[in-house]
């Protein structure tokens, strides 16, 4: 066995495509558009600007791909957590202790020749993306944007000398029109009371560019102090933001406006995996149709946004927009929702999860090595 750099656009294309090896029998994961992670690895990818990897491949002696990762060095991560670690990614291995801890050590290796000594993973490429290996839930497709891994990764990390360090939470919460409408009634009209300026919109299409500044700032404000966050730079929450522009319900993007001022953000995307899981990573030729039929069926969302900037906070308006999102939900038909990532520890979403009825369907782990 060896490990190799990427070097070409043959092994590029041997990276993108392996996970079809690993998953060719499991009916729960969704294949990615092999077009869209051929972008996120493409120096076009405007995260790269302030960002640098290198990708390696495990191959037999002849030359039968075993396992892939990526290194990555976040150099915005490392500035604003006055933390000097890099990642590892876009892991996946063949069931192979050898295998795997060749490719955990090839890229602490490259990280050191970067003068870079800590590793944590998996982040594809970033916190601000699919992150984390599943640790339970493996039953259950992923929703948009999150990830899906085999049971024994947890395993591979583990006896490779990584070590978990953070757990993070998914929710399923069912869209019905019960008690939860009430309770959160009784809150909202308190707080309505109490600021008579709130506004409470949805996206309109036309102050699509105005709406996108504003989400901007308002998530590079409430999620700052969070565990490992990082800022999203302008060029990439708009290059984000063009893609799903035509995948976006308006209705369920709720904006809290104070005075004219965007406040607090809530978004949901429908959970456009029960779309993909039906393409096998190619949209084109036919994918297309198959795409435009099956996007009428989605049935759920995942809530991934939803915060409101430091000083409007614990005056209702969180509850506010629940209430919005959950009545527009049961309007548009929508059946379920994941509420995606929260972190174990952070115990006021938990806590208005649980409030909501929902309960913690799918576990992810980030693991770690500090040791130099």
């Amino acid at each position: 066995m060896k490990i190799v750099n990427v070097e070409n656009k043959k092994q590029l294309k041997q990276f993108i495509n392996f996970p079809w090896e690993i998953y060719k029998n499991n009916k729960f994961w969704v294949p990615p558009l092999k077009i869209d992670v051929k972008e996120i690895l493409s120096v076009k990818n405007p995260f790269w600007l302030h960002a640098k990897k290198q990708l390696f491949l495990a191959c037999n002696n002849e030359g039968e791909i075993l396992g892939r990762i990526a290194g990555i060095i976040d150099y915005n991560y490392i500035s604003f957590q006055n933390d000097k670690c890099g990642f590892f990614g876009f892991f996946e291995s063949v069931n192979n202790i050898s295998v795997a801890k060749a490719l955990f050590d090839r890229v602490k290796c490259w990280l050191k020749e970067q003068g870079v000594y800590k590793v944590m993973g998996p982040m594809n490429p970033s916190t601000n993306d699919e992150c984390g290996f599943l640790m339970d839930g493996f039953d259950i497709l992923p929703s948009i944007m999150m990830p899906y891994t085999p049971g024994y990764y947890l395993d591979l990390a583990k006896e490779s000398g990584l070590e978990k360090i953070k757990e993070l939470y998914a929710y399923d919460m069912k869209v019905t029109n019960d008690s939860r409408v009430a309770r959160l009634e009784k809150v909202v009209n308190m707080a309505k009371k109490k600021m008579p300026m709130l506004q409470i919109t949805t996206l309109k299409k036309n102050s699509f560019k105005e709406d996108l500044a504003s989400a901007i700032s308002i998530y590079n404000c409430a999620w700052e102090k969070n565990w490992g966050f990082v800022p999203w730079t302008n060029e990439e929450f708009l290059s984000i933001a063009s893609k799903l522009k035509n995948l976006i319900d308006p209705e369920m993007i709720i904006i809290a406006k104070m005075s004219c001022v965007a406040i607090g953000m809530l978004i949901s995307l429908p959970d456009y995996n029960q779309v993909l899981s039906k393409l096998d990573g190619k949209i084109l030729p036919f994918g297309i149709f198959k795409f435009l039929y099956y996007r009428k069926k989605i049935d759920s969302l995942r809530l991934m946004v939803m915060g409101v900037v430091k000083e409007y906070r614990h005056r209702g308006i969180e509850a506010i927009m629940y209430e919005k999102g959950l009545k527009n939900a049961l309007k548009l038909g929508y059946k379920h929702c994941e509420l995606s990532w929260v972190l174990e520890d952070n115990v006021m979403t938990c806590r208005t999860a649980e409030m909501m009825d929902g309960k913690i369907y799918k576990k992810y782990a980030i693991y770690a090595n500090f040791k130099s």
